[in-house]
């Protein structure tokens, strides 16, 4: 029966958005090319060689190495395996929803569990620095420095909600000391299951380019619904901000950046819907992580401390900067 109820649901809603659809034609199409913009000149070009060499580099046994390295720091901080330094490292260097993909691909290798990965997911949801500096900070907000300041919050928040989840299903911690000895045992049992380089390379282009559609196709269709859904109703300038926010992040953003407050209070908003991501990219990270058991649940209520803490600490760094 409950299921009978949410099919007809998602049928009334399907058919009143394909009403909407037509009658604002023009405005759809301007969200998609709006979406199309967004995803060729920002999304495409950091995400795709991040994805191709992070597949690369776990085929090949980096992840072993680096995991070896830094297995005495991740234990230390967070009570997690080292392995799980490079979706850290990386996600910080590419932004989400990169880091759901990463910690797939460690989760699907067998180098990490389904609760590993469920607690990987609560830290490494990370903007793409390019994005916050150069789109973010530059075009929106007209103040570089800001830019680093919402980068410096972000960073600094998702650590602490790393701290905050570090006893949310510790990592079995055996020998505490680098040793080469099992770097090579771990590489030389990765190298024994990797097919010949072509197929390698063919499949991981395959994925990035599934992986990047996907994204497209989810920020198309929530700024579709967000301009659909903000039409219809009368909000005023920061409620259609906030509300594009919680859709899709980059919409509101750029809302947030036309309203008249000051630089502040723009900032903070906008630190704090970096640090939620929009369900346009929590829709994202659920369809990547559909397959699996890996939980989204912690993954949401991390984002919401995630909101707090990154929130309270660009309120310091503004005062601190005197901007």
């Amino acid at each position: 029966m409950k299921k009978n109820l949410n099919s007809f649901f998602i049928l009334l809603v399907t058919i009143f958005l394909t009403v909407e659809v037509i009658l604002n034609s023009e405005e759809v199409i301007d969200s998609a090319r709006f979406s199309f913009t967004i995803w060729k000149d920002n999304i495409f070009p950091t995400l795709f060689p991040f994805f191709v060499a992070s597949a690369l580099l776990i085929r090949y046994g980096f992840v072993e190495i680096i995991g070896e390295v830094l297995k005495p720091v991740m234990y230390k901080l967070f009570k997690i395996k080292g392995e799980t330094a490079f979706v850290l490292i990386l996600s910080m260097l590419s932004g989400f929803p990169s880091s759901s993909k990463y910690t797939k691909e460690l989760y699907d290798n067998g180098i990490i569990d389904e609760n590993e990965a469920s607690k990987l997911l609560t830290f490494t949801h990370f903007p793409n620095p390019l994005f916050v500096i150069g789109t973010v900070a530059v075009i929106f907000l007209n103040n570089k420095l800001v830019g680093f300041l919402i980068l410096a919050s972000l960073y600094l928040g998702n650590l602490f909600v790393g701290l905050i989840f570090r006893n949310y299903y510790p990592s079995k911690m055996g020998n505490n000391k680098i040793s080469i000895k099992n770097i090579n045992e771990k590489i030389k049992k990765r190298y024994e299951n990797n097919s010949n380089f072509g197929t390698v390379l063919t499949n991981i282009l395959l994925d990035s380019v599934n992986m990047l559609l996907l994204i497209l196709g989810t920020i198309s269709l929530f700024l579709i619904v967000n301009k659909l859904i903000t039409s219809l109703f009368n909000f005023n300038d920061i409620n259609r901000a906030l509300f594009s926010g919680l859709l899709e992040m980059t919409g509101g953003l750029k809302y947030v950046s036309l309203l008249d407050i000051n630089l502040n209070i723009k900032a903070i908003f906008t630190t704090m819907i970096l640090a939620f991501g929009g369900l346009s990219v929590h829709t994202q990270i659920y369809s990547i992580i559909a397959d699996t058991k890996i939980k989204y649940i912690p993954f949401l209520i991390a984002r919401f401390i995630h909101i707090v803490i990154s929130g309270g600490i660009i309120f310091v760094l503004l005062q601190i900067f005197n901007i």
